[in-house]
């Protein structure tokens, strides 16, 4: 196993001079060294062989006890030295300080086929970062995490990914739900992979310190190694730095609200600076379309974070990286320019995948009307998201009347569809149908097209509660059987068409099915 180490994050940027792994704020500096805690029993779970793939290693090579020993932690590779990252940030809205990597550990950069990676186990250890945290993971949470960012990545929603699950032999003590009712839970370790694990909190953490020399020094260093067709650095540069930035997380978010996909905490922390979906703790899919939906325990009351506020929140964690920004611009109006922007991005980019996964490719100044009564409709039962929109490719235009039929496998309570419903949305079918004879695609064209949009699969809750219930078991197969099935997440499997179903009525207020903390 031999990897082209590159580890500039490390050699470029500033140390905390201190060694020792304790709890404390660390100035002027981006990161800290630490090494990984030794576990007592490793053991693989999983490996994702395309990243294997990407990083330049084989199969041979995974069931290596080398490999199994750095990616757990127990063997810190020869000629690498381990860290962790220094960053603040926004949490609900309000200014936390300083966070930084509390339970992930850099173990190094490398290069391979002229892409840059690095890699960090994550449930290593305590770090200077960690607080009153133990810096575990538990095997729940990383089932999640490892399922979640490869579907993601295979959904087209930009993403860092996963190499590695393991357990560790360990026993982690936590209290699941907040509720006073902790107990012993087995440990886990996903190994993580990204370009870069920079997010908004790393730049806010040096502005709120009036530490404007790190911020400079940090922001050349991403502009030089991520950003670098924007060019040296300079005033404008940081400007067309920040544009950039705005438009990624824009994307990203896009891409969240089309599939369905609510991350439950999107704190300046968990915002990376290369608009990738990172962080993956109480996400889940919209199962019931509801605009207000949160599947984070901690969010219950305000909902800060609901399906429907993605957007805004995405905008609001922009104002602060430009607060943070600011100090190297010294010019408010080019950031507002940004930020307007993506107010005027996000009503055109919305418009346009809502039109997508409608199967509409002309532009009809009535579609923002019909999207909007859509979504509406879609709201007076309780209707499963990705089942509508995927059995809707099935619609024809010349036949709208069987419209409420095509898409009936989708209501989660059919007695809930009284006459008034069942009028709405045959009025609504009318006018689609209408709509649709716009169009130069045929029905089979459009179907086909609507497929790579709208996929048949995604990682539902309940679908991972139960890969977590038999690996707690000690059978892993269930987590294979997911992680090959949300490969092909638009294509349609028929050995997997079980897991084409609506949420189970005995997932609905299950622990780790529904509403999930911070701890998942």
């Amino acid at each position: 196993m031999k990897f082209n180490i590159k580890d500039r994050f490390i050699k470029e940027l500033p140390a905390d001079p201190i060694l020792e792994n304790s709890r404390r704020q660390v100035l002027k500096a981006c990161f800290s060294y630490v090494e990984p805690k030794k576990t007592a029993k490793p053991e693989l779970l999983h490996v994702s062989d395309e990243m294997l793939t990407n990083l330049g290693l084989s199969e041979a090579d995974s069931h290596s006890e080398h490999f199994l020993n750095v990616f757990t932690g127990n063997t810190v590779l020869e000629n690498t030295k381990p860290y962790a990252m220094c960053y603040g940030g926004h949490q609900f809205g309000n200014w936390a300080g300083q966070l930084g990597d509390g339970r992930a550990i850099n173990l190094f950069e490398i290069e391979h086929d002229n892409k840059s990676w690095v890699l960090q186990l994550k449930g290593a250890g305590e770090t200077p970062y960690s607080r009153s945290g133990d810096g575990l993971a538990v095997l729940r949470s990383s089932v999640r995490e490892y399922l979640c960012s490869e579907a993601m990545y295979h959904l087209g929603v930009p993403t860092t990914r996963a190499l590695s699950i393991a357990i560790t032999g360990d026993n982690v003590l936590r209290d699941m739900l907040y509720d006073g009712n902790s107990a012993y839970e087995k440990g886990a370790v996903v190994s993580r992979i990204s370009p870069s694990f920079l997010r908004f909190g790393s730049y806010e953490i040096f502005s709120s310190r009036q530490d404007v020399e790190s911020l400079k020094t940090l922001v050349d260093y991403t502009i030089k190694h991520h950003f670098s067709r924007l060019g040296a650095p300079s005033k404008e540069t940081y400007i067309q730095f920040f544009a950039e930035v705005s438009q990624r997380t824009l994307e990203m978010i896009i891409h969240w609200q089309r599939v369905g996909f609510v991350h439950g905490v999107m704190n300046t922390d968990n915002m990376s600076i290369l608009g990738l979906t990172i962080d993956y703790g109480p996400y889940g899919w919209l199962e019931d379309f509801s605009y207000g939906w949160t599947p984070n325990t901690t969010d219950i009351q305000h909902k800060r974070y609901r399906y429907g506020n993605q957007p805004n929140m995405g905008l609001w964690n922009l104002y602060q990286l430009a607060n943070a920004l600011y100090p190297l611009i010294e010019d408010a109006e080019p950031l507002e320019t940004v930020l307007n922007q993506y107010k005027t991005d996000f009503d055109v980019e919305s418009l346009k995948m809502m039109r997508s996964k409608l199967g509409l490719e002309n532009e009809d100044e009535l579609d923002k009307l019909l999207i909007q009564d859509l979504e509406d409709n879609l709201q007076l039962s309780e209707t499963d998201m990705t089942i509508f929109f995927r059995n809707l490719s099935r619609f024809n235009k010349e036949n709208p009347s069987e419209g409420l039929k095509i898409v009936a496998d989708a209501f989660y309570v059919p007695t809930e569809i009284s006459d008034k419903i069942r009028q709405e949305w045959n009025e609504w079918f009318q006018r689609y149908a209408k709509r649709l004879q716009n169009e130069t695609l045929s029905d089979a064209d459009r179907r086909i097209q609507m497929n790579t949009i709208n996929p048949k699969y995604v990682l539902r809750n309940y679908m991972s509660q139960l890969a977590i219930d038999d690996a707690d078991k000690g059978d892993y197969r269930l987590i294979d059987e997911l992680y090959q099935l949300l490969k092909q997440p638009y294509t349609e499997q028929p050995k997997y068409e079980k897991w084409f179903a609506k949420r189970p009525d005995w997932a609905k207020h299950k622990a780790g099915c529904s509403m999930l903390s911070c701890s998942s």
